[in-house]
């Protein structure tokens, strides 16, 4: 019998799926694994994991005119941390890994910069979430500088 491998992306949403929303929490933010405490080990799926709940967050703010450009620049930043992991992960060069991570450092610090500038209005549920996304931005930025640190001294390297 052949087995069927799923990427995360499709298991994400197979499951998405056969789950009915709850009207109770409607007015919740979406919990991901990451705000479990469960934090994936492969920074690819850490990455992906951070941009989504960054995107599920977004979507329960206030609508005001500094929150949308910090939010349009928010979205931005954390996929662009995800993407330039992708091609980090996949450099062809030791070149063009450090380009590659020193870009995910400096989007993860940008991301961290938009959470802290957004207004979360009096939700709690909104003040608790945009600061796990802000420890998390704080993290993925460490993870990225202790890496670029080791490829530069001729270590190991990060998923390579």
């Amino acid at each position: 019998m052949p087995r069927t491998i799923f990427t995360a992306a499709q298991m994400l949403l197979t499951s998405s799926k056969s789950q009915e929303p709850n009207p109770k929490e409607k007015d919740q933010i979406p919990r991901s694994k990451m705000e479990d405490g469960a934090k994936p080990r492969d920074l690819e799926d850490r990455t992906f994991e951070f941009a989504q709940s960054v995107r599920a967050f977004v979507k329960q703010l206030p609508r005001t005119l500094s929150n949308t450009e910090d939010v349009r620049q928010l979205v931005r930043a954390s996929g662009s941390v995800a993407a330039n992991w992708i091609e980090a992960d996949e450099a062809l060069s030791k070149k063009d890994f450090l380009m590659r991570v020193k870009i995910c450092r400096k989007e993860s610090k940008e991301s961290r910069l938009f959470l802290r500038l957004i207004d979360a209005g009096l939700s709690k549920n909104n003040v608790a979430a945009r600061e796990r996304l802000a420890a998390e931005a704080r993290e993925l930025t460490l993870i990225f500088h202790q890496s670029s640190r080791r490829a530069d001294d001729g270590g190991i390297l990060l998923g390579i």
